[in-house]
């Protein structure tokens, strides 16, 4: 079940995603209009250490008003591999990088009006390997230790969607 674009305007270009309106036609012959963010993808990395904690990252995110605690994540570069952008990921946001990097999955983060498609990865055997963190990110890492995962999303301490979706994409991997 498909919709036939009848037209598609770019509405707004910006660093990390674009705006589009649709103009489309539904199967059942009706029109709409459909608000579309584009954006290029992006990874998410579940780092776990020697000691079996588990490596987040607390940030200021402007959007939701606060600081949450999310696991290790990031755009895309146009063309690039979803494991490069891992590791990258990974040296800029904690300064280690992975000699085992496994995948975990894939999702759409919010199908109903963003292109965006994330790829999941577990990382072990980390090791010291910085980069330098972007300039907009204001970054506290935090180690959490496997068994307290489950209380703090209990609790509402992990809220982020993106590790959220990883945390559980880990868990049935086994």
């Amino acid at each position: 079940m498909r919709f036939d674009i009848i037209e598609s305007e770019c509405v707004f270009e910006g660093k990390v995603f674009n705006v589009r309106l649709d103009r489309v036609r539904l199967p059942n012959g009706h029109t709409g209009r459909i608000d579309v963010i584009e954006h290029r993808g992006a990874v998410t990395v579940v780092p776990i250490d020697e000691a079996g904690q588990v490596w987040f990252v607390r940030q200021h995110r402007h959007p939701a008003g606060e600081d949450l605690l999310e696991l290790p994540a990031g755009v895309m570069d146009h063309g690039e591999d979803p494991a490069f952008s891992a590791q990258r990921e990974l040296r800029e946001e904690i300064g280690m990088a992975a000699n085992q990097l496994t995948p975990l999955g894939e999702f759409f983060l919010a199908p109903g009006y963003s292109t965006e498609f994330m790829h999941v990865f577990l990382a072990y055997q980390l090791h010291p390997e910085p980069l330098q963190p972007d300039d907009d990110e204001q970054i506290e890492i935090v180690k959490i230790p496997v068994s307290e995962l489950p209380g703090l999303v209990k609790a509402g301490q992990i809220r982020d969607a993106k590790s959220l979706a990883a945390l559980y994409l880990w868990q049935i991997a086994g």
